[in-house]
């Protein structure tokens, strides 16, 4: 608990202590309760499990499926309206900011043929989501790479790649390091929209 705490602190300049993030952070709330929902759905408490993740969905506004699998460090900032689907497979230092899906794309005419298939996003370790990005499919998104902000992504992604728009392209290289969300590199707060319009107009 404590590393889960002190890296949500390294990734957010708002957070203030351990405890406040305990008391008011739905992200660490949907977190610890997914924690036990996943327990009960492993051990086949299928029913058990979905109450608790609803209890969690109505606490925090955030929506995580008994069976999605999350590893360490999951920070999901802000939180309202993210949804991450059942067969979800989040790796470690993964950062979510609000409304952003973890989410299917084969409409259900036939759900008996669609159980126990993957259909859900996986991200490699530390990738962050931007709010409103909408992740489709089982498509694999590689270690590094950076979400933008309301981007459609039903491809897989490379390593380090930054991804924005509908549908999202490639434009740019990543750095390993997390940079707060909307501090541009450098650490300048000012973001260029220009200069980054003009970066995706040319991929174009």
């Amino acid at each position: 608990m404590n590393d889960f705490l002190e890296s949500i602190i390294k990734r957010d300049p708002a957070a203030r202590s351990k405890l406040s993030l305990i008391l008011t952070y739905p992200g660490v709330k949907a977190v610890f309760f997914h924690r036990i929902a996943n327990f009960f759905s492993i051990a086949k408490f299928h029913l058990v499990a979905r109450i608790i993740s609803q209890f969690s969905r109505f606490l925090t506004g955030i929506e995580i499926h008994p069976n999605a699998k999350i590893g360490k460090n999951l920070f999901i900032d802000h939180g309202m309206g993210v949804v991450i689907g059942e067969t979800s497979d989040i790796g470690d230092n993964v950062t979510i900011y609000h409304m952003a899906t973890l989410g299917g794309i084969a409409p259900s005419i036939n759900s008996d043929n669609q159980r126990n298939v993957k259909r859900h996003p996986t991200l490699k370790e530390n990738v962050v989501v931007g709010s409103g990005a909408q992740i489709l499919g089982p498509v694999v998104v590689g270690k590094n790479a950076k979400i933008g902000a309301n981007a459609v992504v039903t491809k897989d992604v490379p390593e380090n790649a930054v991804m924005v728009g509908i549908p999202a392209k490639n434009v740019g290289t990543a750095s390993e390091e997390f940079k707060p969300y909307g501090v541009a590199p450098g650490g300048d707060t000012k973001l260029d929209v220009w200069k980054l319009y003009k970066i995706i107009l040319s991929k174009q």
